[in-house]
């Protein structure tokens, strides 16, 4: 009888235990499935872009899918930003955007500022900073929402992306290789994204798929 009773509850203890032990993985897994839809994992560099689509600041309906056949580059931005403005003030960007376009190369230009944030501006604003700056990107999108940024875990501004025809990205990381707000520091950096552009439109494998992303914050 002790025997049965012994057994009896070792197997309700088994039961309990393994309840608990179900209950808090399905309770994890839901802490950590909404997680992953506020801090989605960065794309992969060799894998397919994360399809969006969205309207510029003209009204342009831009899709990715739309823009298969032709190479995308995709800039984080924000005119208030030092690093921004070191490459916007010298014609640094705007030369790579008009080099760019020279290739045929779609280029985006993407503000993903909250609204109240740095950075946060209305299409029409954004219209008079395009002009005043010289601005060769083929189009502005306003992500207020961080909707795409968070698609793809852009960290800074400026942040770069580069997708090649497929639609598979082929870099991800910063403009160059050198990590000061100082304008002096354009002269001799290695551009890394005009550095994959050619190396795509050559046939050539890109040197350098990776880097560290430097700058402001993007404020989400």
């Amino acid at each position: 009888m002790i025997r049965k009773l012994a057994l009896t509850l070792t197997m309700a203890a088994s039961l309990l235990m393994s309840g608990v032990s179900f209950a808090h993985e399905h309770e994890g897994g839901e802490k950590h499935e909404k997680h992953e839809k506020h801090e989605m994992a960065a794309p992969k560099v060799g894998e397919m872009a994360p399809a969006f689509t969205a309207k510029d600041i003209n009204g342009e309906t831009v899709s990715l899918a739309d823009l298969k056949g032709k190479t995308v580059v995709l800039e984080w931005t924000n005119h208030e930003c030092p690093f921004v403005m070191k490459h916007y003030e010298t014609g640094n960007m705007q030369a790579a955007q008009e080099k760019a376009a020279e290739m045929g190369v779609t280029w985006i230009s993407i503000v993903s500022s909250a609204k109240g944030n740095q950075g946060a501006v209305t299409a029409e604003e954004a219209k008079m900073i395009v002009e005043e700056k010289g601005a060769k990107a083929a189009h502005r999108i306003l992500d207020p929402k961080g909707e795409i940024g968070h698609m793809y875990a852009a960290k800074t501004t400026p942040h770069m992306f580069v997708i090649d025809a497929e639609g598979v990205l082929r870099y991800q990381g910063a403009i160059d290789d050198n990590p000061s707000p100082r304008q002096s520091t354009v002269e001799g950096a290695k551009n890394y994204v005009l550095e994959a552009l050619m190396a795509l439109d050559a046939g050539e494998e890109i040197e350098v798929t990776e880097s560290r992303p430097y700058g402001c914050s993007v404020k989400y």
